[in-house]
């Protein structure tokens, strides 16, 4: 267990910023989850639109610090290709 005040409080901000990050993860994960639905359904307006709405969630996890700037880049890139590979 920390034992200076200083590395107790570094203990409670850890905990803090694991819950802070842990939401926006989990933020994240259901934009793409919609996109990934919407894929699925084969419905080529909607994924679009959900892709059109994950993008600036992805990036604002970038400039937090939660995703690397290449995964985050590379979920675009992946999804982008197969919302433009659908029919419709």
């Amino acid at each position: 267990m920390a034992n200076t005040p200083s590395s107790k409080k570094r203990a409670r901000q850890a905990v803090r910023r694991t819950a802070v990050n842990t939401a926006r993860r989990s933020r994240i994960r259901t934009f793409l989850r919609k996109v990934e639905e919407a894929i699925a359904s084969g419905d080529k307006a909607a994924a679009a639109a959900a892709l059109k709405a994950a993008q600036p969630e992805l990036m604002r996890g970038v400039t937090k610090g939660v995703l690397h700037k290449n995964t985050a880049a590379r979920k675009m890139s992946r999804l982008a290709a197969r919302v433009k590979a659908l029919g419709g």
